[in-house]
């Protein structure tokens, strides 16, 4: 970061529930990344020149902790993966999109919203009994950025602002919760405004924008997310984790463990 296909920076083709969604896939997209390190280890970058910061972060002396909410893209239509909607497959017994939302309710950005639109009945059933709430995006078919805009809108019809939004794809399970944590710390100490994960030097999702940008995320069109944002803005970077989830969607059954 899709919703036709379904990806949101959240970019990743066509399926990523949008997927919608994100990073596009949110960030995948361009084929790899890999890191260049000709100036050293404290310039390390990637092949698209966002630089990479590794964890731990100092917080800013004084500052309060930021309020961070979490989208999910959840609404594409799985066209990659067969007749089945991949975001109900299961793993360890839970639906594709349970675990997805489970990643940013145990990493603590609230509020969260889920997206949903192919099969949004069942979708929203699947996420039962979690913190989050679901918002319908009756255009999903438009593809990704429709479902980014949806997302960023019902955080801001919110009572309380937030100063930033994680957004995740349905179709990435395996995120850790401690990626977004770091996310959000990088975030706090003034890394950077505009943050994706990054796994080997690779970028990868899910992606951080400051409230700043939602706005541009809102105008965005078609099947992309907000990678365009992170790979234009002047305050952007990738934080390295090492946790392989984050470059790790489901597209087909094959990709199933």
């Amino acid at each position: 970061m899709s919703e036709g296909p379904d990806h949101a920076t959240t970019d990743e083709g066509p399926d990523h529930a949008t997927t919608d969604e994100g990073p596009d896939h949110a960030t995948t997209d361009e084929g790899p990344d890999h890191a260049t390190t000709d100036e050293g280890p404290d310039h390390a970058t990637t092949d698209e020149g966002l630089p990479i910061v590794a964890p731990p972060f100092e917080e800013r002396k004084g500052g309060d902790h930021a309020r961070v909410g979490g989208v999910l893209l959840a609404a594409g239509t799985s066209d990659r993966f067969g007749d089945r909607n991949k975001l109900l497959a299961t793993v360890d017994g839970d639906a594709l999109v349970r675990h997805a939302a489970r990643t940013l309710v145990d990493a603590g950005v609230d509020p969260i919203v889920a997206v949903v639109g192919h099969d949004a009945e069942d979708v929203t059933a699947a996420l039962g009994g979690l913190d989050v709430e679901t918002v319908p995006n009756p255009a999903y078919a438009q593809g990704q950025s429709s479902s980014v805009r949806v997302g960023i809108t019902a955080l801001e019809d919110r009572s309380t602002s937030v100063d930033a939004a994680v957004l995740a794809l349905g179709d990435m399970p395996f995120v850790d919760p401690a990626t977004v944590e770091a996310l959000v710390a990088a975030y706090e100490a003034g890394v950077g405004d505009a943050l994706a994960a990054a796994y080997d030097g690779v970028r990868g999702n899910p992606v951080l924008f400051d409230r700043r940008f939602f706005a541009d995320l809102t105008d965005v069109e078609g099947d992309v997310g907000g990678r365009k944002i992170l790979l234009e803005s002047d305050d952007s970077a990738c934080v390295a984790v090492s946790d392989e989830g984050v470059r790790h969607d489901i597209d087909e059954p094959t990709d199933l463990p």
